[in-house]
């Protein structure tokens, strides 16, 4: 079975930081590409932030490029998201997903999910 857990959101003021951890299991995760995307309340779900299976090639939005870093630790299975000098429109749930052998800007383009973790930054 496989599972995707995120951790490491929380309350933070803006211009702070926090990193997010997605603890993966049950697939062989370096032969997945991880992404971050975010829901906040009413919209869809926005792309953040995607990482290759091999680590090599990195993609982010533009409204985070600069302030966001994903890096993945393929001997934990594990996938990070830190995020910096937070704003209040970083304001979301944050959810991991895997995808087989790719990455994608698209949400439902990927395989696996987590549950999400609530990120609210005060302004």
């Amino acid at each position: 079975q496989v599972q995707l857990v995120e951790s490491g959101g929380g309350l933070v003021q803006a211009g702070g930081s926090l990193r997010l951890s997605c603890a993966t299991s049950g697939l062989i995760f370096s032969s997945y590409g991880m992404g971050w995307f975010r829901q906040a309340p009413g919209k869809e779900h926005e792309f953040v932030a995607a990482m290759e299976q091999s680590g090599g090639g990195t993609s982010y939005a533009d409204s985070v490029k600069g302030r966001f870093t994903i890096s993945r630790d393929n001997a934990k299975n594990t996938v990070y998201l830190q995020m910096n000098s937070l704003k209040p429109e970083d304001t979301a749930v944050y959810y991991c997903a895997a995808k087989a052998f790719d990455i994608s800007w698209l949400f439902e383009k990927y395989d696996y999910w987590g549950q999400g973790t609530q990120v609210t930054v005060s302004s």
